[in-house]
């Protein structure tokens, strides 16, 4: 099984991923971790190492699942074949789902510092469909569309369980 995911924030990219993860053993990236210098706020990394690093994930597992919401690392990843998946709930839903979002403790030290950065979040998300870019939905869409392999999009929230 090979399948990445692709949405805005708040989308459930994460919750899909982990869940699948769990249900088959795959192996998971989160985007996230490859994109930006470990320990460093919000410093991007050099674009061909983290493309390195997702093509490096993708040729050690046989079995994995990757969520982001970096088009270009989800085409690094393309060419392995694997189920995209486009998760576009719409902008209430995603927007509900930040505002419930539990600490992440990965991102954030604390769960006052992540409640602290919750307004930008909201207003990165409702600007997912306006903004061009690749972090955008015309972005996604672009991503989405040009992918010859199986794929789906999907417009409510998968129920898991």
């Amino acid at each position: 099984m090979r399948i990445a995911i692709l949405g805005n924030s708040g989308s459930g990219k994460s919750t899909l991923a982990q869940w699948l993860s769990e249900a088959s053993g795959a192996a998971l990236l989160d985007l996230d971790t490859v994109a930006w210098e470990p320990d460093q706020v919000a410093v991007p990394r050099d674009p061909a190492a983290a493309r390195a690093d997702v093509e490096a994930f993708c040729t050690t597992h046989a079995s994995w699942v990757i969520e982001g919401c970096y088009a270009s690392l989800v085409e690094a990843a393309l060419q392995y074949q694997p189920y995209l998946v486009l998760l576009n709930p719409g902008e209430a839903q995603c927007l509900a789902n930040c505002r419930a979002r539990p600490w992440e403790p990965h991102k954030y030290a604390t769960r006052e510092e992540q409640d602290e950065r919750l307004a930008f979040l909201l207003e990165w998300v409702s600007g997912y469909y306006t903004r061009d870019g690749e972090l955008s939905l015309a972005g996604h869409r672009a991503c989405f569309d040009a992918y010859a392999g199986p794929k789906v999009e999907l417009t409510s929230q998968p129920r898991l369980g």
